[in-house]
């Protein structure tokens, strides 16, 4: 891979990360109310299913599926686990009245802030000035946000 295709991927991965969280709100605001949210979920990775199968022979990988199959591990199914968690607590969040307008930027400063000494402590990430004084921005903005009574 060129270093140019690396940029690509780089900044590739973050935009498809970007324009699929951006529309994952749009559409959990406009799942209807009044089906039960098990039901939405389970239609959700019913489609998300249907999808990877589609998608799996298109996407180059130099590993063999059964390889894949043979790594997989504790995580993955954990994540499977988690996913539900996040999901589930989107859609009631917008059901109980969250302005999608907030619910996101509430819900990622608070998981940022919560990864921060994770990075740290566990990953060894460098924890720079200026990101400290990021976070405390991130705080003020979530004060700010709250005390403005914003929804």
């Amino acid at each position: 891979m060129t270093k140019g295709t690396g940029m690509l991927f780089f900044y590739g991965a973050m935009a498809l990360t970007v324009g699929s969280n951006v529309l994952y709100h749009l559409f959990q605001k406009e799942t209807s109310g009044t089906i039960h949210p098990l039901v939405a979920l389970a239609a959700t990775y019913a489609t998300s299913l249907v999808v990877c199968l589609i998608v799996l022979p298109f996407y180059p990988s130099d590993i063999s599926l059964t390889t894949s199959i043979r790594q997989l591990n504790w995580a993955n199914f954990g994540l499977g686990v988690v996913i539900v968690g996040l999901e589930l607590g989107f859609l009631l969040s917008y059901r109980t009245g969250w302005a999608i307008s907030f619910a996101a930027i509430v819900s990622n400063v608070a998981v940022g802030m919560l990864l921060l000494p994770v990075g740290v402590l566990l990953y060894h990430e460098h924890l720079s000035l200026r990101s400290l004084l990021g976070v405390l921005v991130c705080i003020i903005g979530i004060a700010l946000i709250n005390y403005t009574g914003a929804e």
